[in-house]
């Protein structure tokens, strides 16, 4: 798993699971009824933990035809019949919680009916919301490609008989976001930058994936505008993203920028281990080496020692190599490193 963040009260990855026709789920991550209800685009993580709802876009309303299956070449846009019926209950079921009844739905359709976009894009949500990333990620890429084939048949503009599948920027945000969770930084980053041009205007949801995608790669710079971006868009709402651009500001060299906004994340979640860690690395940069060690220390024994462990450092925090060296001093300065070391085998 890259990318994901230790964020209290859960961990916090960007994995956008949106679709065209049921809610958007995502960075691994269940979120609560209301939010369920009420919201089609989140960050779920499903195994790995935190949930964040930003900018929250409504998709279009799923295209399912009242009279005619519309069919370019091989590939349906819209359902009818068994396909629109399964389709349907699978909406329902999803909606209703019933991740696991909604998925075998999901695949009848996919079995009935091979070239239906988004019953493949809709059997990926629920893949996602079970922690099946490398399976969702098949799925989305199915429906990647009829959505592609589609417009490519199509062109440009819709042909009268001949609907258009214009929902590709999300089923590339969704794939991006779960192969961004999915140790596939790379491609991760290709999907989301065609999602970001293909929407044609900012997006929150979108710079937010898109800015932990250009982290991961080590583009720090082009990471610091897309997260400025998006915080510019929600600019009340402080939520776990400000953490990760104000570790990236601390890279680039902004630390008066770094140091703002991680104030507010501080007064926004005082509690939250990784934040305690993270404004302590700050503190130590700025010189203020008994706040910096104090602050660090208001974390739990048991959750502080997490920070010594370079796999999670690494791999699950997935911090910037400047806040790790300043989190290594730390460790070492309050004797964290050396218990570690000891209760090694």
């Amino acid at each position: 798993m890259i990318g994901a963040s230790a964020f209290s009260p859960s961990n916090h990855q960007y994995i956008t699971i949106n679709t065209h026709s049921t809610l958007h789920a995502t960075d691994g991550y269940i979120l609560d009824a209301d939010t369920q209800t009420n919201t089609r685009r989140k960050f779920i993580s499903s195994t790995i933990g935190f949930i964040t709802s930003s900018s929250i876009l409504s998709p279009r309303q799923a295209a399912i035809a009242d009279d005619n299956t519309a069919i370019i070449g091989d590939i349906i846009v819209s359902a009818t019949g068994d396909t629109k019926k399964l389709f349907n209950e699978g909406r329902a079921l999803e909606a209703q919680g019933n991740i696991l009844a909604a998925q075998r739905l999901y695949s009848k359709v996919t079995k009935i009916a091979p070239n239906f976009i988004y019953g493949w894009s809709n059997l990926g949500n629920t893949l996602v919301a079970q922690g099946q990333l490398p399976q969702a990620e098949e799925s989305y890429s199915k429906a990647v490609s009829l959505c592609e084939e589609n417009i490519k048949q199509v062109g440009e503009e819709d042909s009268f008989g001949k609907p258009k599948c214009k929902d590709l920027y999300l089923i590339l945000l969704n794939r991006g976001s779960v192969r961004l969770n999915n140790d596939m930084p790379k491609e991760a980053l290709v999907d989301l930058r065609k999602s970001n041009a293909i929407r044609g205007r900012p997006d929150a949801t979108i710079l937010q994936n898109l800015a932990r995608a250009e982290e991961v790669n080590a583009l720090y710079s082009q990471s610091d505008r897309s997260y400025t971006t998006a915080i510019s868009m929600t600019a009340n709402e402080v939520n776990p993203i400000w953490l990760r651009s104000s570790m990236v500001k601390y890279q680039i060299g902004d630390m008066t920028s770094a140091m703002d906004l991680m104030k507010r994340v501080d007064n926004r979640f005082p509690e939250a281990p990784e934040v305690r860690a993270a404004y302590a690395v700050l503190l130590h940069a700025k010189g203020d080496e008994d706040s910096a060690r104090k602050k660090f220390l208001e974390i739990p024994d048991r959750q502080r020692e997490k920070y010594s462990d370079a796999t999670y450092v690494d791999k699950v925090i997935a911090w910037p190599p400047k806040m790790k060296e300043g989190l290594e001093y730390l460790t070492k300065a309050v004797g964290d490193s050396d218990a570690t070391s000891a209760s090694s085998p």
